[in-house]
């Protein structure tokens, strides 16, 4: 294992000594958090001397600590020791001056990582296909909209001149932003990012981009963290704004994150069949996923806004179904015979946590191969019965997360009860604010 002063020699040698390093954590809602380090001061990273206090990684939306989860001040906010990922220090090409990053882990008892990473919870994941001898194979696609610049948070967006009302693939609209989105993809391809193609998106000021399939799963959830990131600094130096909130606009297409899964075992690709049917492998894997999506919903719409995205007619799936290249489908099969059989998984909002989405997922699937469920009819087959719609009330999900032996198992039942309290209190404080539409309807008029 390359250690991280290795690998900044190796850094500075290529690029120089940055003026800073920013140290990057990902907290409970994939939000980045951490410390700017000196770019002399590298070796204090190597040997332990960065801290951050554990409950870093747990706070609300709001960036506040919630003494019911347990954490914080409450146990005296004890610090863990800032550990750098591997492989992960990247230049900054977007920030003035020469900057550097890398993500972080912390430790909290001796050397383990924090039982709060959420990366760490899609590693162990990982380690359960590894168990089996299976590896998932990852891709996203992340949406996101471009947006003018707002006087304050709380002015409503607006898409940028000319923008189109449905620009769906219309090349006119990548000429006219050329200049963003050649930057973002320079900035990708600096970073190590393994971007795919890019598009216009339905919505004004829409834009989606592809990611390469990835046998790395913790290397396919950084990227979409990561880029994440990347979009809004780049975006920001054009004097824009950029949002992967779930659903920005009430009359226009959400933002999701399309997850493309895939398992390798020792001869390739596991699910490959033959004809438009799923092999069988497949097809448990596919069962799997739906048969969990209620419980899971609540990392893929982890915020009050993410459940705008299921409304009927927003253009998002809504009930646990699957179909053979259907976009209209929550499980879609892009193709099913040779090394490309994949499920795309297509309820996720472009606003969760990667980490604990991609878990979910992979969850599902190895919960389909190991207990062989039956598939249901396809949403194609006209005879098909119409599942029960996932949950539209944030409520709803939440208890169904917390109260589910299946994400007790994959998260562990410490992380379910922090995640759950924390999602709780953003419940009684965002649904409790009376909106200025009810005073508008209401006040006036009763």
């Amino acid at each position: 294992m390359t250690s991280f002063l290795d690998e900044y020699a190796a850094y500075t040698a290529a690029h120089g000594t940055p003026d800073r390093i920013e140290l990057l954590l990902p907290d409970i809602n994939a939000i980045h958090r951490g410390k700017w380090l000196p770019g002399t001061d590298a070796k204090k990273l190597q040997e332990g001397g960065v801290r951050l206090p554990l409950s870093t990684y747990a706070p609300n939306i709001m960036g506040e600590d919630i003494p019911e989860t347990g954490l914080g001040i409450a146990i005296g906010d004890p610090d863990g020791i800032m550990v750098p990922v591997e492989g992960t220090l990247k230049p900054v090409p977007w920030a003035d001056g020469h900057v550097a990053q890398v993500q972080c882990e912390m430790t909290g008892d001796g050397d383990v990582t924090s039982p709060l990473s959420t990366r760490d919870k899609l590693a162990a994941m990982v380690h359960r296909f590894a168990e089996r001898g299976l590896k998932p194979v990852i891709a996203t696609e992340l949406e996101f909209y471009l947006l003018l610049p707002r006087e304050a948070p709380e002015d409503a967006p607006c898409p940028p001149p000319h923008a189109p009302e449905a620009q769906n693939y219309e090349l006119n609209v990548l000429d006219r932003t050329q200049e963003i989105l050649t930057e973002i993809q320079q900035a990708s391809a600096i970073q190590g990012l393994a971007t795919d193609s890019l598009i216009a998106e339905y919505g004004p000021g829409q834009y989606e981009i592809n990611f390469h399939h990835s046998d790395n799963a913790l290397e396919a959830a950084d990227t979409a963290v990561l880029f994440r990131r990347l979009v809004r600094g780049v975006v920001q130096r054009h004097g824009m704004e950029a949002t992967f909130m779930a659903k920005p606009y009430a009359e226009y297409p959400g933002n999701g994150m399309h997850v493309h899964v895939s398992v390798s075992g020792e001869d390739g690709n596991i699910f490959p069949g033959t004809g438009d049917d799923p092999s069988d492998l497949l097809g448990y894997a596919v069962a799997g996923v739906l048969k969990t999506m209620p419980e899971v919903q609540a990392v893929l719409a982890p915020h009050l806004n993410s459940f705008r995205r299921f409304a009927p007619g927003s253009f998002s799936p809504n009930r646990p179904d699957w179909g053979l290249d259907h976009r209209g489908a929550a499980v879609r099969l892009p193709d099913t015979e040779g090394p490309g059989a994949r499920l795309e998984h297509r309820i996720g909002g472009a606003d969760c946590n990667p980490y604990l989405a991609i878990t979910a997922i992979l969850g599902g699937v190895l919960w389909g191969l190991d207990n062989k469920p039956p598939l249901q009819m396809p949403i194609d087959d006209p005879s098909a019965p119409q599942p029960a719609p996932l949950a539209h009330d944030w409520r709803k999900a939440v208890d169904a997360f917390a109260g589910s032996e299946f994400i007790k198992d994959i998260f562990g039942e410490r992380f379910v009860e922090i995640y759950a309290t924390l999602k709780y209190d953003e419940i009684a404080k965002l649904t409790s604010e009376i909106t200025p539409a009810e005073y508008r309807t209401y006040l006036g008029r009763l």
